[in-house]
């Protein structure tokens, strides 16, 4: 029997969060530099180029890979033989204690996301608890833990169904994710759930998620099993797609494909579907009553040296002097580089924005979106000499069913965000003639660096989703959708799988 100190595991649970919060995990770094050295589409090596950028500099100083710094899923597993030294804790609280503790630590203060009332006032827990905790009792004397920070943009692209016994799960798999979009943020890793029932199937996806990627050691060595099978059969398939990384068309969309299973009933197949983000953040520890884990810092020369070069034909542009015919003149495709000021916006400030123009208030004081862009982001807080914390791109599709509003009611000539924008927004971009930026999801703080300075202009209470104003130097973005509406996120992946095939056809 082993005692474990239950401030041990709160100290543990607290560093491992702070831990992964700027350390991606180091094979899966490996695999992005696989990915990005195997890469011939310009548009998706230069997006693998700013993610592996961003990992070094997040590892180096210590800040957070994404500004989605997640909701944190934690699998406990308790051997049968674990006593612990206090029992006024559940493990639950156990766990929200240091997650409460990781969150709001002043070095490094992570985003806090979660909010409470979903279904309705859906408020802002403001330390990102409680966290998503499963617990398994186990044989021995040890307590191990799987730790995860999942960002909602890659949560939000989960997919389940209940195929029957005869159907192909591959088949499936193939279908289903193109129709995901890129706001999952690939390259990243698929969790797949087989059997059990819908929940266990969702469990097991997301447990599977939390094994090292080894996919280019089992094509190595050969499938031994019909799941290993399984798991190279849905790699090849998902790859084959073209969608690439960040949905621009390239050779790699997904870097492992991971398989958990579990007996089922006769008359069923569940299956779950769960993306990891180009952000993917996990960690392992087990407690062993010696004390709390020592997590050792990965070395900084483990990283690729990897550099992202400005072309000669990139387009650099003064935002305080843009005017809507300038905007005419990008192409989808275009790297442009931005200077000067941008507005910010996401969910809720949209929303409130959408009332208060519907009520005949008018925007609010000092905002003013005439012949300006708005950047879809939710920062973390800024530490030391920082201007503002990491500040990635959010998921653009949620702001869809506001953007014919802004566009025609508020003067805005542009929207830079993440991923993919829906049909009828692409049609209403291109009826205003305006134009969709996309910056890189993964290298939130890569783009901060490019903010000079930020301050609040409307609707602090929101926090996080408040509106800020952002004075920008050449901060980096692809014209994703263009003033005809020319849209790089279904032409490019088109592109690629027909070039992809061409490949195969060549090699066959």
């Amino acid at each position: 029997m082993s005692v474990i100190r239950q401030q041990d595991f709160i100290d543990s649970i607290e560093d491992a969060l702070q831990y992964i919060s700027y350390y991606h995990p180091l094979d899966f770094v490996q695999a992005l530099e696989k990915a990005y050295n195997k890469e011939q589409s310009k548009a998706a090596k230069d997006a693998i180029a700013q993610i592996l950028i961003n990992s070094r500099m997040s590892a180096e100083g210590k800040r957070p890979l994404c500004q989605d710094t997640g909701i944190v899923t934690c699998f406990v597993k308790v051997g049968m033989d674990v006593r612990w030294d206090k029992t006024d804790l559940t493990v639950q609280q156990m766990v929200d204690e240091g997650t409460r503790r990781a969150y709001l630590n002043p070095n490094n203060p992570l985003r806090a996301s979660i909010v409470a009332d979903p279904a309705g006032a859906r408020k802002n827990t403001k330390d990102n608890t409680p966290s998503v905790v499963h617990i398994d009792l186990v044989p021995g004397a040890e307590v191990e833990v799987m730790i995860a920070a999942k960002g909602g943009g890659s949560e939000n692209k989960t997919k389940m169904v209940m195929l029957n016994p005869s159907d192909d799960i591959a088949e499936w798999v193939e279908k289903t994710l193109p129709l995901m979009g890129a706001g999952w943020c690939p390259p990243g890793m698929l969790g797949i759930g087989i059997g059990g029932t819908a929940e266990k199937a969702a469990v097991l996806a997301k447990e599977a998620l939390m094994d090292p990627v080894d996919i280019h050691e089992l094509i190595e060595r050969g499938a031994e099993t019909f799941e290993e099978k399984l798991r190279l059969e849905i790699f090849e398939r998902a790859n084959k797609l073209g969608i690439g990384a960040q949905g621009l068309g390239g050779l790699t969309t997904v870097v492992d494909v991971k398989i958990k299973s579990a007996p089922t009933h006769a008359a069923s197949k569940p299956v779950v579907m769960i993306p990891n983000c180009a952000a993917t953040r996990h960690v392992h520890f087990t407690l062993d009553g010696s004390g709390p884990a020592n997590l050792a810092a990965p070395k900084l020369e483990d990283w690729p040296e990897v550099t992202w070069e400005v072309g000669a034909d990139t387009r650099r542009v003064n935002l305080d002097t843009l005017t809507k015919a300038d905007i005419q003149e990008w192409k989808m495709g275009e790297t442009v580089l931005l200077s000067g000021k941008i507005l910010t916006g996401r969910d809720a400030a949209h929303k409130r924005l959408q009332e208060m123009l519907r009520s005949g208030q008018g925007l609010p004081a000092g905002v003013d979106f005439t012949n300006k862009f708005i950047y879809y982001v939710g920062p973390v807080d800024a530490v030391g000499n920082e201007v503002v914390g990491p500040a990635g791109p959010t998921t653009s599709t949620r702001m869809d069913k506001f953007t014919d509003m802004m566009l025609s009611e508020t003067g805005l000539i542009g929207t830079i965000g993440k991923a993919e924008r829906g049909p009828a927004t692409v049609d209403s971009i291109r009826q205003h003639q305006s134009v969709y930026l996309m910056a890189v999801g993964g290298a939130a703080y890569l783009v901060a660096k490019a903010i000079k300075k930020a301050k609040v202009v409307a609707f602090e209470d929101l926090g996080m989703e408040a509106i800020y104003e952002f004075e920008v130097e050449d901060m980096p973005v692809t014209v994703a959708v263009d003033s005809t509406g020319a849209n790089a996120h279904t032409q490019g992946p088109a592109i690629w799988k027909a070039k992809i095939e061409e490949l195969d056809a060549k090699l066959s």
